[in-house]
């Protein structure tokens, strides 16, 4: 009844208006204001506008609303300008430098990465059942003359082949991989898409994002997809697809065209100087494998390209 009653009461004249100190702007503002909450606000509201926090507005004096207004202004000026910028380039905002020449230092998996392993030795790549039936089929002989003997050089073995890289910028918002081994070319683009469709390659299409730490150090910061645990941020995170069928390992450990490859790619520099990045890399392909394929690499930082010697890729 209280309710019906104030609804059906006649509005008082609004009394701002008559506020001389006022500017007429900010009277019919506040004006229409009260003209809504009278036509179909709640009560609320017609406590609000009777209390104290509209009156302060009203009564303030004209140098304190302009004041208010032209900051306003500069606000949004400001913000426009801003959303008009353009992007930063990812070399621009890499946090690192990952570009020079670099050797693998094998420290573990000889047995694997140093010769080439024995038909069937697929200790530690958790193939499923037509995984081992295909790579228990492996011919070196057959892959060389169906000119396939680059498939262990494909982007989810290539880093784990012992050899050198060079790595340069192959414009603003592209970083590269040159490998002297198999004389790979991987392009990892930054600030795009994928394309919906695009020829299958053993690099595939590689989307790259600099990643850093919430708060220098902590958990790092969501990108591409990939999830790590750690406390450490990571650099450079990258996401490869579209690939034509590999080899994870030299005798024919194999992941399919679905496989996604994803690495994490960690930059450090010792107290002797050396400058050191390891990558991490995550090989998941629902065809062939149980589970995801997971192994770390580090390299090593050169001065200049001693030793660097290009060679084409062997299927032995």
């Amino acid at each position: 009844m209280r309710w019906e009653a104030l609804r059906a009461a006649p509005r008082r004249p609004e009394r701002v208006s008559r506020t001389p100190s006022t500017p007429a702007g900010v009277r019919s503002f506040v004006h229409l204001q009260y003209q809504g909450y009278a036509k179909n606000a709640s009560p609320w509201l017609i406590s609000l506008h009777r209390s104290a926090v509209l009156r302060p507005l009203c009564g303030a004096t004209e140098r304190v609303i302009h004041f208010m207004l032209l900051f306003c202004f500069i606000s949004s000026v400001a913000f426009a300008q801003g959303r008009g910028q353009a992007p930063t380039t990812a070399r621009a905002a890499a946090p690192v430098d990952f570009t020079g020449y670099w050797v693998s230092v094998v420290t573990e998996d000889w047995r694997w990465r140093m010769v080439t392993p024995a038909r069937g030795d697929f200790a530690g790549v958790p193939l499923n059942v037509e995984g081992r039936k295909l790579g228990e089929a492996w011919d070196p002989a057959k892959d060389e003359a169906a000119g396939e003997q680059c498939k262990a050089y494909g982007a989810g073995g290539i880093m784990r082949i012992p050899g050198r890289l060079h790595i340069t910028w192959e414009d603003d918002n592209t970083l590269r991989i040159d490998t002297d081994q198999g004389m790979q070319t991987r392009l990892f683009h930054f600030n795009t898409k994928a394309p919906e469709t695009g020829e299958r390659t053993w690099q595939g299409y590689s989307l790259a994002n600099w990643e850093r730490p919430p708060r220098g150090t902590g958990t790092p910061a969501p990108g591409l997809g990939a999830v790590r645990t750690g406390t450490q941020g990571r650099s450079l995170e990258v996401v490869t697809n579209q690939l034509r069928p590999g080899y994870l390992r030299k005798n024919g450990a194999p992941y399919g065209a679905n496989a996604i490859v994803r690495e994490f790619y960690d930059l450090s520099k010792e107290r002797n100087g050396d400058t050191w990045f390891v990558v991490t890399t995550v090989v998941e392909d629902p065809t062939y494998l149980n589970e995801p394929f997971v192994t770390s690499t580090n390299f090593k930082k050169q001065a200049d390209a001693t030793g660097w010697n290009p060679v084409p890729c062997s299927a032995r």
